[in-house]
């Protein structure tokens, strides 16, 4: 290969000037085919953390954040607010109760036929309420203390 290649330089040389020939006797060619560069950038974020931050018992503060969460698995229930992105968190200082409810969905909603057509005939369907119970109790029960 390298004799071609210096056959081929010299019937070129013939065609140039003297001083010219050296330099075309120096042309080297590649060793190795080029590579491409790879760029794997991305996907070194951490991850969002989601689920829920208080436990069932946990004393928490107005404004304590009680569960993140993509989709809708937990609920709010009493004195729980929810943020746009779905964050529940506490609207009173409490304790943080966790209650399942027996959910029924319209007859004719899209949830209905996409959900309830695939579960097994008698399947109960649940969904998961947060609740805050506060430390001061509103007088609600005052039927009671009168009788």
């Amino acid at each position: 290969m390298a004799t071609l290649a210096s056959l081929m330089l010299r019937s070129r040389a013939g065609l140039l000037s003297p001083g010219q020939s050296a330099l075309l006797d120096s042309v080297r060619f590649a060793s190795k085919k080029a590579g491409g560069s790879s760029k794997n950038v991305g996907g070194k974020s951490a991850g969002r953390r989601y689920g829920f931050k208080k436990q069932d018992g946990n004393f928490v503060h107005a404004g304590n954040i009680l569960a993140t969460q993509r989709l809708m698995r937990y609920q709010p229930g009493a004195h729980v607010g929810m943020g746009t992105n779905k964050t529940l968190y506490a609207l009173e200082d409490g304790y943080v109760r966790f209650t399942k409810e027996v959910y029924i969905p319209e007859p004719r909603s899209p949830e209905s036929t996409q959900v309830i057509t695939k579960l097994p005939k008698g399947a109960v369907l649940y969904k998961t309420f947060i609740n805050v119970l506060p430390v001061k109790q509103e007088g609600k029960f005052k039927l009671v203390d009168m009788v």
